[in-house]
């Protein structure tokens, strides 16, 4: 059975290796416009943690997937190889919150003294945990090696439509992102630009998560320090197409780490990062069909694509496995049986 993943970031490859490993017969396809190196996944800082509080009990199951799997893979001895490591740090608020509800999924959640409160300027309240990071730079070429040893089969172009792709396969995964606008008229898909400056930062160990809880997530001051630098950033902002470098956002990254972590002044910039998230007020998960062609979707993960991904891509294979086994059963209902005379 042909089947085609429509989409190369890490939410496209996961789910093309959670299909070909559930149904290892599919001749499976990857069509995308953009691969590694120039995904959004790959500018990413990585870290496994999700929305604070606004998270539904699929996606708690999905955050505990892919925690699980990327666990297994973390005791590997080729886990640095693929970006995966483990890493502490603090999220500080201007006052006291509620706790969020994937406490019991990270490791080791606890709330910040005071003392240690103390020590973020503007802020009062915190927490402390230990989480998984993916550095998708590294974490793409793997999986793109592993689909290909599979036999999956690679095509770089942009499709206009899901109809272009429907005529030729008998089911489709349809991981686009942002590109849902186009593909699906799908207007609940937003970008939310983001903007991240790379340092060369060694002394910094742990990461800081800032949140200004009367704008949206991401939006203020953080510092996440990755295998080999630390990254900078502090945007988020819904509806903005500009893949550009702005000087005032970088100002704005800096003045505001520089605030938090003042060591962080004379800290040399080894990179400069653009892109859009594909923000989306749920993600959206779910079987399809169009024009005849069961489509499933796995889309509008915004800024928590790494978050998801794999418990995202064993749901969105189910689902794909499901149809398949639909198609096999409706094309042996109409074969005509042999005649016994």
């Amino acid at each position: 059975m042909k089947v085609v993943v429509v989409g190369g970031g890490v939410v496209g490859l996961s789910s093309a290796l959670c299909v070909k490993e559930r149904c290892p017969q599919a001749e499976l396809t990857v069509v995308a416009a953009e691969f590694t190196p120039n995904t959004t996944g790959d500018g990413a800082a990585g870290i496994i943690q999700p929305q604070l509080w606004d998270v539904t009990q699929e996606e708690l199951t999905w955050l505990q997937w892919t925690f699980d799997h990327l666990s297994r893979l973390y005791k590997t001895d080729f886990s640095s190889q693929i970006g995966l490591f483990c890493q502490s740090g603090y999220n500080v608020f201007d006052k006291e919150v509620p706790d969020p509800p994937w406490k019991d999924i990270v490791h080791g959640f606890r709330h910040l003294t005071e003392e240690e409160a103390k020590k973020f300027p503007g802020y009062s309240y915190g927490w402390f945990t230990t989480t998984l990071m993916l550095e998708c730079r590294s974490y793409l070429p793997w999986l793109t090696q592993r689909l290909k040893e599979k036999g999956v089969k690679f095509e770089q172009r942009k499709i206009a439509s899901l109809s272009e792709v429907c005529s030729d396969y008998d089911v489709v995964i349809n991981c686009c992102g942002l590109s849902a606008r186009t593909l699906l008229n799908d207007q609940g898909v937003k970008p939310g630009r983001g903007q991240i400056v790379r340092v060369h930062a060694p002394w910094i160990k742990h990461f800081l998560l800032t949140h200004n809880l009367s704008t949206t997530y991401y939006n203020s001051p953080y510092i996440i320090p990755g295998i080999n630098v630390v990254a900078m950033g502090g945007l988020n902002q819904l509806g903005d197409w500009d893949e550009g470098w702005r000087e005032e956002d970088e100002k704005k990254i800096w003045d505001g780490a520089v605030e938090m972590i003042p060591s962080l002044k004379g800290a040399r910039v080894v990179g400069k990062w653009t892109g859009l998230r594909p923000v989306r007020e749920r993600i959206r998960l779910e079987r399809d069909t169009v024009n005849d062609t069961p489509v499933i979707h796995n889309y509008g993960h915004g800024g928590y694509g790494v978050t998801y991904h794999w418990g995202c891509a064993l749901q969105a294979a189910i689902l794909a496995a499901k149809a398949m086994d639909d198609i096999a059963a409706k094309t042996s209902s109409y074969r005509v049986p042999k005649s016994r005379y």
